[in-house]
């Protein structure tokens, strides 16, 4: 069946873009434009478009920062952590005649998708041209605070556009900026939602104060800096803008030179000190920590806080990819209870396991790639990494029912920033990089990002082909009008690695033999190409109601050299295996097209947030394998002598035969988050799929399988108390089959059901938080021998786990930041033609598992920006195959770190198994292969600058 789209997806499809013709380009508020640079006449301003009173917003969820002078003896005010956070800025003469300015404030626009989060802030009064007359404070209008408007608030708005599959930002979005004058001086608000609060630290340029406020990005409706010119006397300049994908800048130009600051730490939050002209910023409050990340939306495509969610999602941010130095997939999700490492696959890609079954896939902003093996992810362009736990086939479709893995890249800024990187190791290790985003227009409808990378090293393991990887992303945004975004994507990454198939099994234990033993031959090499492009459009109707559609394709190339085969057996007697002189390649291609309506709505006091949508894809797969298997090449483990027989060219091996795979997939889904009382909450969902599979092995055998399904969801939260969520959640998933039957047609699918209870809690303040889930999954359908024909298979064999979760992530103290996880899994097979199996462990999965990272920054003095860090992984004792006929041990890997930043520039130094432990990583079900070795001790350095 060759791929086609439904009318009612090419009707979805025109339904978004053809509004966007008539929104027409994107136009200027009115007003001055804050991008042309021009200075506010020296006449006063109309100060009814600034907000003079703080009273009632400081009941708000909002940041506050406060820039006031003093006299030199006076103490440093403190206010309780509950206050809100504000920047003032006092002159020591009062002056209540305010500079010109037309524009101070940007408030927020509601919007559907989110719940409101600020209930009493008053409505600001549109910017007016400047007058003669000065008004007094006593002139200046209130705020509306009648009945009506605190009926009918206003809320935030959500225009810019987010990722592929829409994950949410795990960053706390500004969504208005205001500037109040008050009677010592003016006040600069920003506006975030309930609950989440910022951090802060200052620096000075010249006349220029900058406050930089981390973990946070600016969402103003317009899509533009906050800029406010003269706002005040003896201010010439206020501006907020976005630094880079997680931090905002506030600078203040002054008239005449303003002081360095210092920072300070009291009981009542962060104080930043200023010398000179006796200014002092007062930051008050719960200071947010760049570890805690309190959104995400690869469990429901909708923004949705993770406490409000019923499952298990953890997320590893950038802080975290950053602080541990992390290089590769499978070091960032060490930081997640429950994910096993499977290995790289001879060098095609890397493997994971979640909460006890192989094979969870690996998304890349929502969209899967269909292929019978996996890619070498690059970290560097990460944003983040999102893990769903347990089946979630409602919004993806065929998976695991262990969960998934999805990967959230960076977007473009609507601010210039560059920043470029060094890390240097041992193994020869350099990986230079470099991140460069802004604007490409004055009115910053039209960004760009770009990523780049090269890293190269040696091989730990003996191989004489080095490591060398390529990787360049960029990326482009439209915002076509208030309405409509356009972001188109593309990511290439070239990787150049040794074709490393492991160790081999002698006796209960793999072989003990030292890390760099070759158990192939040295100079095996594989290379593999990853390409991904494609679009995400947004259409919002209203506040309420957008439509999103998406596409993406993806392709993936490998080619061996040819390599010594090594899996076709090992004579434990002699320590030999038997290699055989082969080669391989592979081309596989994924047509993806996502297209989904999202709405909130009310059914009298009940609050909805319904998404519905489809999913088409068509994958193209192709292996072709030639070797000669007649002519054996021994091998001695213990005293290897390679290339008996000389290696021959590609050319002259023989076919071992191809295989073509095509296959078309349709999905569709319903859900509905439903918020019944304000602390009880439920999720209710329906998906149907339904596939056609062609395999095509040559020769006129050609098998044709059509598979459908129908996978619910639903799940409960409840809060006792804001800080606490109970939940409860039942779902389930199905995974089509590769095995054959003796009728010669393909298996039938697998499935999966999942049952999950657990709380989440928000301690500290909401500094720090943490999940504890218990979880029960069956896995059905699972093929296994067919006892009238050991050839062929049957599906009848079901596999169950079961344990227990904890996760922790934040802030204890001011600098000091943690992320721990811990699992207990127990997985086993219930059901098997071969009765000798049932009871036995998966393999690969331990019982049990954790790891701890944590660092701490000094927060003021003279080694203010100096920080260490420590932690560890730990892994128990895994089977190393479903029989049972061995084991590998556990191992405990210490890690460290020192770091320093100041200003704009950052050093570091990580060691990684600090006590050089020599340990198996990853087994893959084979006594003959796949038995992977860690990494030994390694040492990275860099050095990273920003502008």
């Amino acid at each position: 069946m060759k791929l086609c789209l439904p009318f009612f997806c090419v009707a979805l499809l025109g339904v978004g873009i053809m509004p966007v013709a008539a929104v027409g380009p994107r136009s200027f508020s009115d007003g001055a434009n804050p991008d042309s640079g021009e200075t506010a006449p020296e006449s006063a301003p109309d100060l009814s478009s600034i907000n003079p009173s703080k009273e009632d917003d400081r009941t708000q969820s909002q940041w506050w920062a406060m820039a006031s002078a003093i006299e030199p003896q006076k103490t440093i005010e403190e206010r309780p952590s509950s206050e809100s956070e504000e920047l003032e800025v006092k002159h020591n003469t009062e002056n209540n005649d305010q500079k010109s300015n037309s524009d101070l404030t940007f408030a927020p626009k509601p919007d559907g998708d989110r719940p409101n989060p600020l209930p009493n802030i008053e409505p600001t009064a549109p910017a007016k041209e400047p007058t003669a007359a000065i008004p007094k404070l006593d002139e200046i209008a209130r705020p509306n605070t009648s009945v009506e408007s605190l009926l009918h608030p206003s809320r935030p708005s959500l225009s810019n556009f987010s990722d592929v599959v829409q994950i949410s930002q795990s960053v706390v979005q500004v969504t208005g900026v205001r500037l109040n004058p008050t009677q010592a001086g003016l006040e600069v608000i920003l506006v975030s939602a309930e609950g989440q609060v910022l951090q802060a630290k200052t620096r000075t340029e010249g006349k220029t104060l900058i406050a930089e406020i981390s973990n946070a990005q600016l969402v103003l409706p317009d899509g533009q800096e906050f800029r406010a010119q003269n706002p005040f006397e003896g201010i010439n300049l206020v501006t907020v803008t976005q630094v880079d994908a997680s931090s905002i800048r506030i600078s203040i130009t002054g008239q005449e030179n303003l002081p360095t600051a210092g920072v300070l730490r009291s009981a009542s939050g962060l104080v930043l000190s200023v010398s000179t002209e006796k200014i002092n910023i007062i930051v008050t409050g719960n200071q947010q920590t760049p570890y805690l990340q309190p959104n995400a939306s690869s469990a429901t495509r909708t923004d949705t806080p993770i406490r409000d969610i019923p499952q298990s999602i953890q997320v590893v941010p950038q802080e975290v990819i950053q602080d541990q130095q992390v290089t590769r997939l499978d070091e960032a999700l060490r930081n997640v209870s429950g994910v096993t490492y499977g290995g790289t696959v001879t060098g095609r890609g890397s493997e994971f396991g979640l909460r006890g079954f192989n094979d969870a896939p690996i998304l890349r902003d929502g969209f899967r790639r269909y292929s019978s093996f996996g890619s070498f992810p690059e970290v560097a362009n990460l944003d983040r990494v999102e893990v769903l736990k347990g089946p979630a086939s409602i919004l993806y479709g065929e998976i695991q029912p262990g969960g998934l893995i999805n990967l959230v890249s960076k977007q473009p800024l609507s601010e210039p920033f560059y920043e470029a990187e060094l890390q240097l190791g041992n193994q020869t290790f350099v990986r230079p990089r470099f991140d460069i985003s802004g604007p490409l227009t004055s009115d910053r409808s039209l960004l760009y990002r770009v990523n780049g990378l090269y890293q190269t090293s040696d091989s730990y393991r003996g191989f004489t082909q080095d490591n060398q990887r390529l990787s360049i992303a960029p990326t482009l945004t439209w915002k076509i009008s208030d309405r409509a975004d356009l972001t188109v994507s593309l990511e290439y990454i070239d990787d150049k690695r040794a074709a490393d198939n492991g160790l081999v099994v002698l006796g209960r234990r793999v072989v003990d033999v030292p890390r760099d033993r070759v158990a192939s031959d040295p100079d095996d090499a594989i290379e593999t190409q990853d390409l991904n492009v494609g679009y995400n459009f947004e259409y919002r109707f209203s506040d309420n109601w957008k439509l999103r559609n998406a596409f993406r394709y993806a392709s993936y190339n490998f080619d061996f050299n040819v390599i010594g085969l090594q899996e076709l057996g090992f004579d434990e007697k002699t320590a030999t295996t038997d290699l055989f002189w082969a080669s391989q390649d592979s081309q596989n291609k994924n047509y993806t097209l996502q297209t989904n309506i999202v709405g909130d709505f009310a059914t009298g006091s009940i609050q909805h947030t319904l998404i519905f949508g489809a999913d088409i894809s068509y994958s193209d797969q192709r292996l072709s394998t030639v070797g000669d298997f007649e002519t054996p090449i021994p091998v001695n483990i213990f005293n290897p002598v390679y290339r008996s027989v000389p290696k021959p060219d590609e050319d002259t091996l023989a076919s071992f035969g191809s295989n073509k795979i095509e296959t078309s997939r349709y999905g569709f889904y319903v859900q509905d988050q439903i918020s019944i009382f304000d602390n009880l909450k439920l999720l209710a969902g329906l998906r149907y799929d339904t596939a056609e599979q062609r395999n095509d092995s040559g020769e006129g055998s050609e098998t044709t399988q059509n598979y459908n399904d129908f996978t619910p969801r639903l799940g409960i939260v409840y809060q006792p108390i804001p800080e606490i969520s109970l939940y409860a959640s039942y779902s389930r998933s199905f995974n089509p089959g590769s095995a054959t039957t003796a009728g010669g047609g393909l298996i039938e699918p697998e499935t999966g059901s999942g049952y999950e209870v657990g709380v989440k809690a928000e301690l500290f303040d909401r500094r720090l938080a943490a999940t504890l889930a218990y979880f029960d999954i069956t896995k059905q359908n699972v093929a296994v021998t067919d006892p009238n024909n050991s050839l062929f298979s049957i599906a009848s064999g079901e596999q169950q786990s079961r344990g227990v979760e904890l996760d922790i992530s934040g802030q204890i103290l001011p600098g000091w930041n943690i992320i721990a996880a811990y699992a207990y899994t127990d997985a086993e097979v219930t059901a098997d033609t071969d009765r000798s199996l049932v009871g036995n462990r998966l393999f690969n999965v331990p019982k049990h598992s954790g790891s701890l990272w944590t660092t701490y920054e000094i927060q003021s003095g003279d080694l203010q920006g100096l920080g260490l860090g420590v932690g560890f992984s730990y892994v128990g004792e895994r089977q190393g195959d479903l029989p049972n006929s061995f084991q590998v041990d556990s191992y405990f890997l210490p890690n460290a770190a020192v770091f320093y930043q100041r200003d704009n520039w950052r050093a570091a130094i990580n060691i990684k198994n600090l006590f050089n432990v020599n340990y198996i990583e990853s087994v893959t079900g084979s006594r003959a292969s796949g038995n992977q070795p860690g990494e030994p001790l390694t040492v990275i350095g860099s050095f990273s600058v920003k502008f």
